[in-house]
């Protein structure tokens, strides 16, 4: 996977089989990178993400995504991860090849102080990284965005940004 190769489903990117990490800083990103090479992950599965290439890619997916990328959380996803590296979050897309590896880069990214690790599957996108609080959480639209029990708790597209 690469820049130009990058998977997508109805224009948005969904890496399948590999976990997103949102991380707070590019020492933790560094740190986490230095964390899955010790853990065993090669270099050729782990691809990083500054803040500003994250918005760019976010920028341009919310812009061509077809009206299907909404049926699914895939494009709340693309404006969360906006929204973070708005905030200065850097990220990492590692290949899991099973469970147990993303268990292991679950593991990695909490030691790095990662604020979100989701897990691409097919037809699930699965939180690795509790989030939230007590709260119950609520149905998810393209127009409410992210259930209230995100970290940030309104982690979806701001008045003025692309949405």
């Amino acid at each position: 996977m690469n820049a130009v190769q990058r998977p997508q489903a109805y224009g948005v990117f969904k890496p399948v089989g590999h976990v997103i990490v949102a991380l707070p800083s590019e020492n933790d990103r560094d740190d986490a990178v230095a964390g899955l090479l010790q853990a065993g992950f090669v270099a050729e599965d782990i691809h990083a993400y500054t803040p500003s290439e994250m918005i760019a890619q976010a920028d341009d997916e919310i812009a061509h995504a077809s009206a299907l990328a909404g049926v699914g959380q895939e494009l709340n996803l693309v404006k969360a991860h906006r929204e973070l590296a708005q905030q200065g979050s850097s990220f990492l897309v590692v290949r899991a090849h099973d469970t147990h590896e993303a268990e292991q880069i679950a593991e990695v990214a909490t030691r790095c102080h990662a604020s979100r690790a989701q897990r691409y599957g097919s037809l699930v996108i699965e939180e690795l990284i509790p989030v939230g609080g007590s709260q119950r959480q609520v149905a998810e639209s393209t127009d409410r965005g992210l259930d209230a029990q995100t970290r940030s708790g309104h982690e979806k597209a701001q008045a003025g940004t692309p949405r």
